[in-house]
C-alpha cells in the first residue's frame, strides 16, 4: 500500500564525515572533493564534510570545497557543543565550525540522561544550558543550525522528559532541524515510528532521522520515521560508517521514490543511481558489493529455470521494480539450476539465434550441468559460456591450440629462484615454442602464452588481467582437492570473466587465460588479420 501524504524528503549525506569512521575507509581530501562534485551532481540537499576542529585534513578540504561550482547541495561543517558555557564564543569547536564558512552547521549534543550525568558530569540544567548557547552562538553568526540529538531513541526510552527538554533547548536558541539520532543502532521501527509521531507534536521545527546499522534496520528505521513525519533522512552512500555502517541512502532514496511517492528537491535522474554507488566504491578503493539492494549486479539476476522462463513472460513476476528505473539490469545466470528458459534467454543476450525445437536445448543444458557438477561455474564467467554456446553451435573454432606446456619452478639455499614456463601452441599449421620466467608459475605461463601469439595476433597486447580468483573444491581432499580459477580481463574498454577447472592450478589458470584470449580475439575478428607465416619456427626466449 503506498504512503499518501506524499512530501519533499530533505537528502542529508554524511558520507564524508560519518562514513569515513568505518574500518578500512580513508579518505584523501582530493577523494572528499571528488565524491563532493557527484554526489552534488546525483541532487544532494546537504553534505556534511567533516569535523573542521578535530584534524588538518579536514580543514584542508573545507578550504578547498569552497572552489567547487556547487550546483544543488549545501555543505555543512559538523562539530559537538561546547565544553563549557562559560567560553562559548572562544570554544575552539564553534570557533573552528565558524572558520569553515559552511552556510550550514550540524552540531550534536547529549540527549540521553546517562550520557549528561556520566560522560559528561553535569546536571540536566547545565546540559540544557549547553545547548542552547552553542546554538544560539552558531546562528548569531548567520548560519543554518542543525541539531543532531545524540542517543535520543535510548534517551527517550530511558527518561523520555529529560530527551524533550534537551531538543526543545535547541529549538528554542534557533536550531532550524532537529535529528534524532539513533546513534547505537538498536531500535526497532516501531519504536522509531512512534517516537517520531511524539516529537513531532512538541517542536515547531523539521524533523531528521539519523540511523545507524547495528540491528540490521537503519533503512527500515529511516522509512519508517519519514512515515511518521520526519522530512530529512541522514546517511551514507553505501552505509558505511563506523561499526556495522550507517543508514544506506542508495537503498532509502528509490523505496522512498519508488514505493512511497516521496520526492525529493533535486533529484532528478534516478537511473545515476547504481554508477554513483559504484564511483563511490571505486574512490573507497573497495570492490562493489553485487548483492546490494537496487544496484548490485545480483540485484536482479535470475538463476533457477523456473524463474527465468516466469521473467521471460513477465519480468515482475520476480523483479519487485523495473531494473533500469535504478540504472541497473535484468541478468540470468547459467547454471546446474538452468533450465531451456536460461539458455534461450542467454543466447538472446547474446545475439545468438537459436531453433525454437530440437535437441540442442536439452545438450546444451545437459552440458552445462555436467561442467558445473565437475566444479565449473559460469556466473562470473559469461565470457567461457559464450564459447561453449558458439562451439556446439558451429560458430567458433580456437584461434590456437597448446599443445605442449612445462612449468619450471627451482629454488634453494644457494639457488636463485626461478619460475618458469615452456609452451608450444599451434597457430594454424604452424607450431611456436616460447619460454618465459615470470613472478610465479600462472604469471610465466600467461607470458609465455602471450609471447608465442603476439606475432600472430598484435592485437592481444592490449589484454590486460585485472582479476585473478582461485576456489578450492572438494576440500576434504586436502592438496589433491580441484581448484576452479576464475580471471577477469580488459583491453581498457570492456572487461570479461572466463574459468577453468583442474586438479592442477597452473592447467587451470591456462584454460581460463586461453579462452580470454580465444574470447576477445572471436569479438574482434572483423578487424584482425592473421599475420604470415614464418618461414621456420625458432625457440623464442
Amino acid at each position: 500500500m503506498r504512503h499518501n501524504n506524499s512530501m519533499t524528503i530533505e537528502l542529508y549525506d554524511t558520507t564524508l564525515r560519518d562514513g569515513t569512521q568505518g574500518e578500512h575507509i580513508n579518505l584523501s581530501v582530493q577523494d572528499k572533493l571528488l565524491i563532493t562534485e557527484r554526489l552534488d551532481e546525483f541532487g544532494v540537499d546537504y553534505i556534511e564534510g567533516g569535523w573542521p576542529s578535530s584534524n588538518p585534513k579536514d580543514e584542508e578540504f573545507f578550504l578547498k570545497v569552497k572552489n567547487l561550482r556547487l550546483k544543488h547541495a549545501r555543505m555543512s561543517a559538523f562539530g559537538s557543543t561546547a565544553r563549557s558555557v562559560s567560553n562559548i564564543a572562544g570554544d575552539p569547536n564553534l570557533v573552528g565550525l565558524v572558520r569553515s564558512e559552511t552556510p550550514v552547521i550540524t552540531i550534536f549534543g547529549k540527549t540521553w540522561k546517562a550520557h549528561s550525568l556520566k560522560g559528561l558530569g553535569i546536571s540536566d540544567e547545565e546540559n540544557a544550558e549547553l545547548i542552547h548557547s552553542s546554538v544560539k552562538f552558531l546562528v548569531e553568526q548567520g548560519r543554518e543550525v542543525f541539531f543532531d540529538a545524540e542517543h535520543f531513541f535510548d534517551g527517550w526510552k530511558d527518561q523520555a522528559g529529560f530527551a524533550e527538554k534537551m531538543i526543545l533547548s535547541a529549538v528554542q536558541a534557533g536550531a532550524c532541524r532537529v535529528v534524532l539520532c539513533d546513534t547505537n543502532g538498536g531500535s526497532l521501527p516501531h519504536e522509531v515510528a512512534e517516537i517520531v509521531r511524539r516529537v513531532k507534536e512538541i517542536v515547531t521545527v523539521p524533523v531528521g532521522i539519523h540511523a545507524h546499522n547495528d540491528s540490521d534496520l537503519a533503512v527500515a528505521n529511516s522509512i519508517e520515521a519519514v512515515r511518521a513525519g520526519a522530512t530529512q533522512v541522514q546517511g551514507t552512500i553505501n552505509g558505511i560508517g563506523e561499526r556495522c555502517g550507517n543508514a544506506n541512502l542508495v537503498s532509502i532514496i528509490p523505496n522512498l521514490m519508488l514505493k512511497l511517492d516521496e520526492s525529493f528537491r533535486t533529484i532528478r535522474d534516478l537511473k545515476q543511481l547504481t554508477t554513483m554507488s559504484k564511483f563511490v566504491f571505486e574512490i573507497l578503493n573497495l570492490p562493489p558489493d553485487s548483492k546490494a539492494p537496487f544496484v548490485g549486479k545480483s540485484a536482479f539476476a535470475h538463476k533457477g529455470g523456473i524463474h527465468v522462463s516466469a521473467v521471460m513472460k513477465e519480468s515482475s513476476l520476480y523483479e519487485h521494480i523495473d531494473p533500469t528505473l535504478v540504472g541497473n539490469r535484468q541478468r540470468v545466470l547459467v547454471s546446474e539450476l538452468a533450465g531451456q528458459s536460461n539458455m534461450r534467454y542467454k543466447a538472446r543476450e547474446l545475439g545468438i539465434d537459436l531453433p525454437e525445437k530440437g535437441d540442442l536445448f536439452r545438450n546444451l543444458v545437459n552440458h552445462v550441468k555436467n561442467l558445473e557438477h565437475t566444479g565449473y561455474q559460469f556466473d562470473g564467467a559469461e565470457a567461457s559460456f559464450e564459447l561453449i554456446l558458439r562451439r556446439e553451435l558451429g560458430q567458433f573454432t580456437p584461434f590456437f591450440e597448446v599443445i605442449e606446456s612445462k612449468v619450471v619452478i627451482q629454488n634453494g639455499k644457494e639457488i636463485q629462484p626461478v619460475d618458469q614456463a615452456v609452451l608450444k601452441v599451434l597457430v594454424g599449421s604452424e607450431a611456436e615454442l616460447t619460454v618465459s620466467n615470470g613472478d610465479g608459475p600462472v604469471n610465466a605461463i600467461d607470458k609465455a602464452l602471450r609471447k608465442a601469439l603476439v606475432p600472430f595476433y598484435p592485437e592481444i597486447r592490449s589484454i590486460r588481467l585485472i582479476d585473478y580468483k582461485v576456489r578450492v573444491l572438494e576440500e576434504k581432499r586436502g592438496t589433491s582437492a580441484k581448484v576452479r580459477v576464475l580471471i577477469e580481463s580488459s583491453d581498457g574498454l570492456t572487461s570479461w570473466g572466463t574459468v577453468g577447472v583442474s586438479t592442477n592450478i597452473i592447467e587451470a589458470s591456462l584454460e581460463a587465460l586461453k579462452d580470454s584470449i580465444n574470447y576477445y580475439l572471436f569479438n574482434r575478428q572483423p578487424q584482425i588479420t592473421l599475420a604470415a607465416p614464418k618461414a621456420e619456427s625458432a625457440l623464442n626466449v
